[in-house]
């Protein structure tokens, strides 16, 4: 992996961190999760002027990642209204780059060496001392539960955009009409509380723009990075941000224990640092 792919892929794992601890910290988290998507779907209107139209091939990663991103939105909802982000998070993404090295191995044969999988290895251990630890005294359990799901659909759609982008031979086209089929999660939150004539926050609805605005730049960097680097150290890259949630949520957000969190998510690092560098 390059030095520049490194880089760029760090920086998206920042930006993910930060929306995820807005979407936890928000008393409205389904209007903030409408938000990011609405910022995907305008931006994709933007990238689709911009960009090629992606190859015809590609048309069914789109649509089945689509569906995968309906899933991983609904999950995430319940994730964070059941768990802290210092558990939840570590769990979901550091699961992922498992998931994705099995599955690019088992669909084009990207292999990992011994010490690759001493990394899976560490990723396992960390999710597993998570999980034992059951986040605060008070969570409800079905936390860790939903968040090895919500773990699942990130490593499924991980691997099917990284070989739609691929194949679509216009990353910024890919790119457009993924985060534009996103524009029913927006319409599903926003028109019942129209019907119903419920008041909605727009400033609050403006700030998961922002957020928004970071998950498309964060995700786009990772697709774009799947081009030009192993699709399975990518993803173990980019869960590296499994320090920074787990250190927003002991710090900002007073999630408790907080020995045993940091250093379950410190193992999840370390096991992604391995991948990274197999």
């Amino acid at each position: 992996m390059s030095t520049f792919a490194l880089t760029i892929v760090l920086a998206a794992a920042v930006l993910h961190a930060s929306w995820n601890a807005l979407v936890k910290a928000s008393k409205d988290r389904s209007l903030i999760l409408a938000a990011v998507a609405g910022m995907h779907a305008l931006s994709g209107v933007l990238l689709i002027g911009i960009g090629r139209p992606p190859d015809p091939s590609s048309w069914i990663a789109i649509l089945l990642s689509t569906l995968i991103h309906y899933g991983y939105y609904a999950l995430l909802f319940h994730a964070y209204r059941l768990g802290d982000l210092s558990q939840v998070y570590p769990i979901s993404r550091g699961l992922a780059p498992a998931l994705v090295a099995f599955g690019t191995f088992a669909i084009i044969g990207e292999t990992l060496t011994i010490l690759g999988w001493i990394g899976l290895g560490a990723v396992s251990a960390g999710i597993g001392l998570l999980a034992l630890q059951r986040g605060a005294a008070h969570a409800d359990r079905r936390a860790v539960g939903v968040a090895l799901l919500l773990g699942i659909c990130i490593g499924a759609y991980s691997v099917v955009d990284g070989l739609g982008v691929r194949a679509s031979q216009s990353p910024i086209g890919y790119m457009g009409w993924l985060f534009l089929f996103e524009a029913p999660v927006v319409l599903t939150v926003i028109l019942p509380r129209v019907i119903r004539r419920k008041t909605i926050d727009w400033p609050l609805f403006a700030l998961g723009m922002v957020g928004g605005a970071f998950s498309v730049a964060a995700y786009g960097v990772v697709l774009y990075a799947q081009t030009i680097a192993p699709i399975a150290a990518v993803s173990a890259v980019r869960e590296s941000s499994v320090i920074i949630a787990a250190l927003i949520g002991v710090l900002f957000f007073g999630e408790r224990p907080w020995l045993g969190r940091v250093l379950a998510a410190l193992v999840v690092a370390a096991g992604v640092a391995l991948l990274a560098v197999d």
